[in-house]
C-alpha cells in the first residue's frame, strides 16, 4: 500500500493543469482570495477573487465574480466580471456579464450584448 521512493528528500512530481491546446501552465486564483500587488505568469491566470495591482501573463480570464483593479499586459484578456484600469493585449473579449472601466490598447475586440463598458479603445501602432 505504501512505498518509499529511492530518494526520501525528493518531492513528488505534481502535474500542473494547462490551458486547452497549449503547453503553458494555468493558475486559478480562487474566489476567497484578495491579492494586493503584482502578479506575473508565463501561462494563463484565471481570477475568481479580487486583485488590486498589476498583472502580466500570457492570458487572463476574469471570472464572473472576479474583480481586477490595475494594469494588465497579456496576449489575450477575457472579462466576465469587473475590471477597472488599463489593458494592453492582442485580443480583448467582453462577455455579457462584464463591467469594464478601462483604457484598452488591443488589436482585436469582441463585445457581447449586455456588456457594460466605459473607457477608451485604441489600436496598437503598426
Amino acid at each position: 500500500m505504501f512505498s518509499k521512493t529511492s530518494d526520501p528528500t525528493s518531492a513528488p512530481a505534481v502535474p500542473r493543469p494547462s490551458a486547452p491546446g497549449s503547453n503553458t501552465a494555468r493558475s486559478v486564483l480562487g474566489a476567497d482570495l484578495t491579492i494586493t500587488g503584482e502578479i506575473t505568469s508565463s501561462g494563463s491566470v484565471e481570477v475568481l477573487g479580487e486583485i488590486d495591482g498589476n498583472i502580466t501573463a500570457n492570458g487572463l480570464i476574469i471570472g464572473q465574480e472576479g474583480r481586477v483593479k490595475g494594469s494588465v499586459t497579456a496576449h489575450t484578456v477575457e472579462v466576465k466580471g469587473r475590471f477597472d484600469g488599463k489593458v494592453s493585449c492582442e485580443s480583448f473579449i467582453l462577455r455579457a456579464s462584464s463591467e469594464v472601466k478601462a483604457d484598452v490598447n488591443t488589436a482585436a475586440l469582441v463585445i457581447e450584448s449586455g456588456a457594460r463598458i466605459e473607457g477608451r479603445f485604441t489600436k496598437p501602432k503598426a
